[in-house]
């Protein structure tokens, strides 16, 4: 078994591993996803095939529909969207971290969780940009090592948002304010299992 099968084995492996009956089996951290629930227009066919690879089919198809005309069938572009979306999105959760952690509504404990929540959000986010970077980049003879970096950082990106939510699940939390910040922070994650599940179909298809 070469390289390549071995990241494509792994990367399939991590996101069955992080799958919502394990990491995400508390009611605030659940997600119902059905893909009928989100009409797409019939010309987005494109949209459709790209997001029948994520586990997150209905989010996918709402946050990546804009990209179609210019994606079609291209794998690199799809991928480079998902990174982008969930980019745009995490620097959302970073604006709200930091506005909750210094909210007089949140207790001592929780504010502990906001800030390390925070870092990790904040590791995330770097890992995405390098993501970025590369998809912009990439290059026929360098495309299996562009592939070993990409499954690193979105990897490492997913684990640091989902530790972010154990953080949340020990605080046993009741605030608004933190329930708020755990919702809109399991989207964010669901935006990242997606965006590698993308670049997963990328590293299979090749350039």
């Amino acid at each position: 078994m070469n390289s390549y099968l071995i990241t494509f084995t792994l990367l399939s492996l991590l996101l069955l591993a992080l799958s919502p009956n394990q990491s995400l089996a508390s009611s605030s951290r659940n997600y119902k996803d059905d893909t009928n629930a989100f009409s797409v227009p019939r010309y987005s066919r494109y949209v459709k095939d790209a997001c029948n690879v994520t586990r997150y089919q209905q989010l996918c198809l709402r946050t990546l529909w804009p990209f179609t005309i210019v994606a079609k069938n291209n794998s690199s572009k799809w991928a480079r969207a998902g990174v982008a979306v969930t980019i745009t999105d995490t620097k959302r959760i970073l604006r709200l971290l930091l506005k909750a952690r210094n909210s007089s509504a949140v207790g001592k404990r929780e504010r502990i969780a906001l800030s390390d929540c925070r870092e990790l959000f904040v590791d995330s986010l770097d890992n995405l940009y390098k993501s970025l970077s590369v998809l912009r980049n990439l290059d026929a003879d360098e495309f299996q090592q562009q592939m070993s970096d990409l499954a690193t950082w979105l990897s490492a990106a997913l684990t640091d948002e989902d530790t972010c939510l154990d953080g949340f699940e020990e605080t046993m939390s009741k605030s608004l304010t933190v329930r708020m910040i755990k919702r809109k922070a399991t989207r964010s994650m669901h935006l990242c299992s997606n965006a590698l599940a993308l670049t997963n179909k990328l590293a299979y298809d090749g350039l």
